[in-house]
């Protein structure tokens, strides 16, 4: 709803694609330092309180967003200003959520927890854009932003009820600059991690739709934001069904060729999702996307938690989201550039060849991704 609501009303208000690509580079300057920060936050205090009041911000920048639509003062700065901060809390919320799930389940089922985990908050993705189509459709954005601000509210309560330690037993010591460098390290010598966020970045870069689905709506299939509803629902549809898939290769040793495997599926199906017409076709080929990417999230996030010790999760876990967030924002500033310079369909294509050679250059390049083996 939060993204959906503020790229649509800047569509609506300014009509150009470039200046909704421009929330990719708002989203890159402020969610880097701010995951990073909310790494080491994540290894320093209680995990659970971080969650709660980073939604709470989110919450309350959603409500004053209505309340200046309602009033007909709403500006483009400040809707770049608000999606700036809830990007922001957004990410510091993030690699906490992740390294509580280690606590809570066993080890041994901790990738069946990830996905599930996964298909739940893509549930809520496919409730999400229909809610927005229905109240943005039926009464307008501005109610739109007010529903947001209320689905919002449930994030900043409920994480304190979680009946597991918030607290990381073993604290890094430290400034919050010497905990970063100490992830970063981590990470940089792991010898799996850096080959699968860089096989993330190589394709999300070039492909990246989501936070412009009102271009792409109109680009591809003529639509507005019935067509954005529908597109968006469909794509965590896919996300879902690819969450469960992934259950059924808990038991596939080859891990690693599995992500390779997802990876290229998806780049042939942005193929196909360039070449569509028809609404339908489009709704199905991007549910298709959404399902090979959720089977590559769940790798990923399952690897960082089963190769990471407890005191370093979060800060492992913020360098993960960073690669996402990172290849996002730059994804959606360059797919928002060459639609306007080339045109929606052209970019997708584009996208799609940029995507399989990249897949391809990481699988060969990188050795130990490809030997993965868990179990």
């Amino acid at each position: 709803m939060r993204i959906l609501v503020t790229a649509q009303w800047l569509f609506e208000t300014t009509g150009s694609p470039a200046q909704l690509g421009l929330i990719g580079a708002v989203q890159l300057v402020v969610q880097i330092p701010a995951l990073l920060w909310g790494g080491a936050l994540a290894d320093y205090m209680n995990r659970k309180h971080l969650v709660a009041a980073a939604h709470a911000v989110t919450f309350g920048v959603l409500l004053a967003l209505g309340f200046l639509a309602a009033a007909g003062t709403l500006t483009v700065w400040q809707v770049y200003i608000a999606i700036g901060v809830t990007a922001a809390t957004q990410v510091i919320s993030q690699p906490a959520a992740a390294a509580l799930t280690p606590t809570v389940v066993p080890r041994r089922h901790l990738m069946l927890a990830i996905t599930g985990e996964t298909a739940t908050m893509n549930a809520g993705s496919i409730l999400a854009p229909l809610l927005f189509a229905g109240v943005a459709e039926g009464v307008g954005l501005t109610a739109a932003f007010f529903v947001a601000a209320g689905t919002t509210a449930p994030a900043a309560l409920l994480p304190l009820l979680i009946r597991a330690r918030g607290q990381v037993e073993q604290v890094a010591e430290g400034s919050t600059v010497r905990r970063v460098w100490e992830g970063f390290l981590f990470v940089i010598r792991h010898p799996i991690l850096p080959g699968l966020f860089l096989l993330d970045i190589g394709i999300t870069v070039v492909s990246f739709y989501r936070e412009i689905l009102p271009v792409i709506a109109k680009g591809l299939f003529k639509g507005g934001a019935g067509a954005v509803g529908v597109l968006g629902s469909a794509n965590s549809a896919g996300a879902v069904a690819g969450s469960f898939g992934a259950l059924f290769f808990a038991g596939y040793r080859s891990k690693g060729m599995l992500v390779i495997y997802a990876s290229l599926g998806y780049a042939v199906v942005l193929l196909l999702f360039s070449n569509v017409t028809a609404l339908w076709a489009g709704a199905i080929t991007i549910a298709l996307l959404g399902l090979a990417d959720a089977v590559t999230v769940a790798v990923r996030q399952t690897t960082v938690q089963l190769t990471t010790p407890d005191d370093m999760r979060g800060r492992a876990s913020a360098f993960l989201v960073l690669a996402a967030v990172t290849a996002n924002n730059i994804g959606t500033l360059w797919v928002g550039l060459w639609s306007a310079w080339i045109g929606e369909r052209a970019t997708m294509m584009l996208g799609a060849f940029l995507a399989f050679g990249a897949t391809l250059l990481i699988w060969r390049l990188w050795r130990p991704l490809r030997e993965y083996r868990y179990p």
